[in-house]
């Protein structure tokens, strides 16, 4: 089955190899945007999907290095996980719900594209996740990133 495309939202879902993949792109550098991923100073102000701040926001930035994020609307639903690759400004491998995170930043003129990939082990564990809402939520959380990029005044 070919990847099922979402245009306007910058969303992929490819049931062959079982990846929800999104798309976004920044007018700030590919260093700026890293920084927002892997600094908690600035990933609690966006990683929330309801728009709130993070309760809790602990990153170990290294590979074996964990991370945890807990909603202030959500105390007992923390998200966790743990580093495999770090390679500022342009990739971040992190296992977390059973399945691998791939972040890909990449820089040109300023700009940034983002390549967020959510690699699930299974076929049913993709229909699950789908099921919960991953991709919706997944996808605001981006759309906050985007806009906390562009609040903090950094422009081509």
């Amino acid at each position: 089955m070919p990847p099922q495309a979402h245009a306007q939202t910058g969303l992929e879902i490819d049931h062959a190899t079982h990846t929800i993949r999104f798309v976004r792109s920044f007018d700030a550098p590919a260093e700026l945007v890293f920084e927002a991923w892997t600094r908690p100073e600035h990933l609690r102000c966006w990683w929330d999907a309801a728009g709130g701040l993070l309760a809790v926001c602990e990153i170990d930035l290294r590979p074996g290095g964990t991370f945890r994020f807990v909603s202030g609307a959500h105390p007992d639903m923390p998200f966790t996980g743990v580093y495999l690759e770090i390679v500022p400004p342009h990739r971040l491998v992190f296992e977390a719900l059973n399945s691998t995170g791939r972040v890909q930043f990449a820089s040109a003129g300023g700009k940034t594209r983002m390549t967020v990939e959510i690699v699930c082990g299974s076929a049913e564990q993709l229909e699950q996740f789908l099921q919960m809402g991953v991709a919706a939520g997944t996808s605001q959380t981006l759309d906050n990133l985007v806009a906390y990029i562009a609040r903090q005044g950094v422009a081509a």
